[in-house]
């Protein structure tokens, strides 16, 4: 009998996993999405989307379906999903991992600027520049909707959802990206502050190398805490360790 894995989706590392885990003969694999992007990239196995209503109907569904480990793979900021998977998987009894990619670190010649919210990162801004490459995504525009001094380049995978501020060029582009390529927006913009959250990952790094180059200040949204008593591992070779597949 096939074990039963569910992967909390919506990031590279989710689709390699559910990659590996779909050709695996002894294993069954779910992948969840939250359905906030209207065209999610392929994904092997099984893919349900929409969510679970909140922890308790996560652990229902772990519980019916019996599933034998849970994967949550979602976006370092995804912070209320961590924290339903987390109540939901001990109610259930299954034993659960946190895939997360590493955090960005600052190298020589970065001009970096720690901030714990986009509340503090809109805060910091007017001391910083006056044109901005805001690539937070497409949520949590409202923090900046204030700052009509301030001229925004939004770049997000899907148009950003209102309020908004209310000068704004919206840039809708999916990643990789690259170092020249950044360059050349930043230079055709005009940017003076970047706005970002740690995110990490090669495939939205380029802007940051760019930054160095041009010599532009970067705001950088720290990541949220993980739940307290976590498992979590860098990597997808790290989660197939985990579930005894490595």
């Amino acid at each position: 009998m096939s074990r039963h894995v569910l992967i909390l989706g919506g990031t590279t590392e989710a689709r390699e996993l559910a990659a590996v885990l779909a050709a695996h003969a002894a294993v069954r694999v779910t992948t969840s999405l939250a359905g906030r992007v209207s065209r999610p990239g392929a994904v092997d196995g099984e893919v349900r989307i929409g969510g679970f209503g909140g922890a308790e109907g996560l652990a229902e569904w772990l519980r019916v379906h019996e599933v034998a480990a849970v994967v949550d793979a979602t976006h370092p900021f995804a912070e209320a999903i961590t924290a339903n998977a987390a109540h939901a998987a001990a109610w259930a009894g299954t034993p659960a991992l946190v895939l997360r990619r590493p955090g960005w670190r600052p190298g020589r010649g970065d001009d970096w600027h720690p901030v714990a919210s986009l509340d503090a990162a809109a805060e910091l801004l007017p001391r910083l520049g006056r044109r901005v490459l805001l690539t937070t995504g497409r949520l949590g525009l409202a923090a900046f909707a204030h700052l009509t001094r301030t001229h925004f380049v939004v770049r997000s995978v899907e148009p950003p959802e209102p309020p908004m501020p209310p000068h704004v060029q919206l840039v809708l582009s999916r990643g990789p990206f690259t170092v020249a390529g950044e360059s050349a927006l930043l230079r055709e913009h005009r940017i003076d502050v970047i706005v970002t959250k740690d995110s990490g990952g090669e495939a939205t790094a380029a802007k940051l190398t760019a930054a160095r180059d041009l010599g532009v200040p970067v705001v950088v949204v720290r990541r949220p805490p993980l739940p307290q008593g976590t498992t979590a591992v860098p990597d997808v070779p790290g989660a197939l360790a985990w579930l005894g597949l490595g």
